[in-house]
């Protein structure tokens, strides 16, 4: 049996908002049986980096508060703090940054909790028996909450091709540990010719892995793959363009442990969770840098499901189905692969095979439009 899928347009009256349209989408759970009266519920998103403005709007994150509050549950917003350095890289700046965005608790009415704690190292130790691994590194207090909203923003992604709902649980659900545990394999090279050695790729490093080349003719940078863990932040700050990920079979490995992290979030809350996915402002790379550029396609609308491999595979579809719009970073024809065009070295389509094998979810699904 397909997976059901629920989706609605961005297209109101002047009888109603927008902000409207969150609680049909939800009403289809029946959250009031998934969902204990004051149990603690986790609605897990990502509050932005300072300075980018694609992220999910507060106020998306209020109303759904406001539907928890009304079944006698307790949400609280959460996420996990960063590898690379950055307005999120420990708590205190993580919380910081959740307020300046607008995340605080006079706009979403829920207190923030940072899952991983301090500097990121409070993670549950969860086995399980999956292809690829074997221990996963769960942020604390998602893996402790009584239940879990996942509220995504869909967007392009450098790494894994599309950032959806399974990026969000597994790279946004594991603790600092976790996180290098699945960018282990992926290690950026820095391009000789363009590289101008102004060092701004070593200032953003958490682990200095860029390093002056010795006698080079001109003054220039090299990665050191035995002190690189993979987060990519060098890739999105080179101002020449001079960095880029090394494409090769690690590629595969990497998607694929996003897929098991995911898996391993969801490990002790399977009936007890709901996904969103806002095809809006989708931009061709990720929340996680200090900018963002111009969407790639239009504003679609707003996918619910309690499956996380459909709505990841229902976003792609619709965004497929969209003509890029005028001035994209890709010009693209509707049923032309978006995320393809962007990142044609990235097989995006292995995390989603790897998540239905591992039976994370399907990826057939019905859309039913609200």
């Amino acid at each position: 049996m397909a997976a059901k899928v629920y989706f609605t347009d961005l297209k109101v009256d002047n009888k109603k908002s927008l902000l409207d349209k969150i609680p049909k989408l939800l009403e289809p759970f029946n959250l009031a049986e998934r969902f204990r009266k004051n149990s603690l519920i986790a609605v897990k998103l990502h509050f932005g980096e300072w300075g980018n403005l694609a992220h999910l709007r507060p106020q998306w994150a209020r109303k759904v508060v406001e539907y928890l509050q009304g079944l006698a549950v307790k949400p609280f917003l959460t996420d996990t703090n960063t590898l690379y350095k950055g307005s999120r890289s420990d708590a205190v700046s993580h919380l910081e940054t959740a307020i300046a965005n607008g995340f605080d608790y006079a706009v979403v009415k829920a207190p923030v909790i940072i899952a991983d704690g301090l500097r990121g190292n409070s993670y549950e130790l969860i086995h399980l028996d999956l292809p690829v691994l074997k221990e996963f590194y769960v942020a604390k207090e998602i893996y402790r909450a009584d239940g879990l909203v996942v509220l995504t923003h869909f967007k392009g992604h450098e790494l894994s091709g599309f950032g959806g709902t399974i990026k969000n649980l597994a790279m946004g659900g594991a603790a600092r540990k976790g996180k290098l545990q699945q960018h282990s394999t992926i290690a950026p090279k820095i391009n000789k010719r363009q590289c101008v050695g102004c060092g701004t790729c070593l200032e953003f490093c958490p682990v200095e892995a860029p390093e002056p080349v010795e006698g080079a003719k001109k003054k220039r940078f090299r990665i050191n793959p035995q002190k690189c863990i993979g987060c990519g932040e060098c890739i999105a700050v080179c101002p020449q363009g001079a960095i880029k990920v090394q494409w090769n079979e690690q590629a595969i490995p990497f998607m694929k442990k996003m897929a098991e992290y995911a898996y391993a979030v969801l490990s002790n809350k399977r009936g007890r969770v709901v996904f969103i996915n806002f095809i809006t402002d989708v931009s061709p790379a990720c929340d996680c840098y200090h900018f963002n550029d111009y969407p790639i396609v239009r504003n679609i609308g707003i996918l619910a499901s309690d499956d996380p491999v459909a709505i990841d595979q229902a976003s792609v579809d619709l965004v497929t189905a969209e003509p890029s719009l005028p001035g994209a970073k890709i010009s693209a024809d509707p049923g032309e692969d978006k995320f393809r065009l962007l990142y044609p070295k990235v097989d995006w389509e292995v995390q989603l095979s790897h998540a239905e094998e591992i039976g994370l979810g399907k990826r057939d699904y019905e859309l039913l439009r609200l």
